[in-house]
């Protein structure tokens, strides 16, 4: 008898998962048929991220149906860095010539988002919380 009630715990379980990821994948999935039919060039897994953050802040759709989910896949995002990470090791003879100028772009890049991102930040409390004291 225990071990029915565990087997149907574990399907509703897998059930609750199927339906988060579904979720996901099928945002991903409008996002891919919203990018092939307009003219900005923006990757459709983006406009799929955009539409499921429109649809949050309007409270037509709740973090909670997706929640374990979305948990899992930020916990594990480091492996979904592999694929890009072994392409580029494979194809590296053709960007050996210019790999310091890729890391020269890199390193630029970061401190240019951290310099911006601080002063959007200093101007936001200054606008909510008056002047910044050190």
């Amino acid at each position: 008898m225990a071990t029915s009630k565990l087997y149907a715990r574990r399907k509703v379980i897998l059930v609750k998962i199927y339906k988060q990821l579904l979720i996901i994948l099928t945002f991903s999935l409008i996002g891919e048929i919203i990018a092939r039919f307009i003219v900005l060039q923006l990757p459709g897994s983006i406009i799929g991220l955009l539409l499921l953050f429109v649809l949050l802040q309007m409270k037509l759709i709740k973090i909670d149906d997706f929640k374990e989910v979305g948990d899992f896949l930020l916990n594990n995002m480091a492996i979904l860095f592999v694929p890009a990470a072994v392409a580029i090791m494979e194809k590296f003879s053709t960007i050996a010539d210019i790999w310091w100028q890729i890391v020269f772009i890199v390193v630029l890049s970061i401190m240019v988002n951290i310099f911006v991102i601080g002063k959007i930040v200093q101007w936001i409390k200054i606008k909510f919380e008056g002047e910044l004291h050190d």
